[in-house]
């Protein structure tokens, strides 16, 4: 990468300022970038500099993430997080945008994308549709309140849970390598530098907040989810790695709920494909978004 990078820049959302940066050329049509959970804006400065020429870039920090404020009551819920996409894009004021998102990213923004389907005029994401259809009715066999207590549970585990403590930047980038093997060097230390803040007493923690691990039992149910991806106009790409742990919606139903998709799976990739492929995920995607 160059030495030029983005500018940051804050927006208000439900009382949160979050964090977004701009990689400039605000003339061209806007491109935003979505990352996912426990991830930061800056994981997609490679991709940024391969696009920012002939787009302009935007990628928030979701709440919670990397320079965006943490929720003072631990909400974290995927309605806050589509309402805070929403508030980005009115923010910036386009009346039409193009999306690149990213597991936790394509959750979201796959909702808003079927509750403005006419704002949003290209659509890749990134092994980001979120429950299978096995999932949800598994998750239906128990009950509302089973989840409920579950949930309630788990939060008071966080409350007690704190961020983990790394003695060195350096010891924080070993356990980025270890987290995915595919990383190179460089890019293990990039997302580390960007994704890590030092404590106090000198150490080293990663910036999300762990109430992350403990949403709430989502509020849509699965024919929902399903009608919103239907309702959704533009062209989809849908982009999955072979060595991926996420189904892929192909053989898993999810890609029939969309009138314009097709899926690009790339092998020797896992879940995070555009760090893994790189080169493969910008020719595919500056044909998609050309096209």
């Amino acid at each position: 990468m160059n030495d030029l990078g983005p500018t940051s820049h804050s927006f208000i959302s439900q009382r949160l300022r979050l964090h977004y940066v701009d990689w400039g050329n605000p003339e061209a049509p806007p491109l935003i970038l979505q990352h996912g959970g426990r991830d930061h804006c800056r994981s997609w400065d490679w991709v940024a500099q391969r696009l920012r020429h002939d787009w302009h870039v935007i990628a928030p920090d979701l709440r919670g993430h990397g320079d965006s404020a943490w929720s003072p009551d631990g909400d974290y819920r995927l309605i806050s997080c589509v309402y805070d996409f929403a508030q980005l894009v009115q923010t910036l004021g386009y009346d039409q945008v193009t999306i690149i998102a990213h597991s936790l990213g394509g959750h979201i923004t796959s909702r808003y994308v079927g509750l403005y389907p006419e704002r949003v005029a290209r659509y890749v994401n990134i092994e980001g549709l979120g429950y299978t259809a096995e999932d949800l009715a598994r998750q239906a066999e128990t009950s509302h309140a089973d989840r409920m207590r579950k949930w309630i549970t788990e939060r008071r585990g966080a409350a007690g849970r704190q961020p983990r403590r790394y003695a060195t930047l350096e010891e924080a980038y070993q356990r980025m390598k270890e987290a995915n093997s595919y990383l190179s060097d460089e890019q293990a230390r990039h997302l580390t530098v960007h994704g890590a803040s030092r404590n106090e007493d000198g150490s080293w923690s990663w910036k999300y907040d762990n109430y992350l691990f403990t949403a709430p039992p989502d509020e849509l149910g699965g024919e929902e989810i399903f009608r919103l991806w239907q309702a959704i106009t533009c062209p989809v790409l849908l982009l999955w790695g072979a060595d991926s742990w996420a189904s892929s919606p192909a053989e898993d139903g999810r890609m029939a709920h969309f009138a314009n998709a097709r899926l690009i799976t790339y092998e020797q990739a896992g879940h995070w494909l555009h760090h893994d492929r790189l080169d493969s995920f910008i020719a595919d995607v500056t044909a998609f978004l050309a096209a």
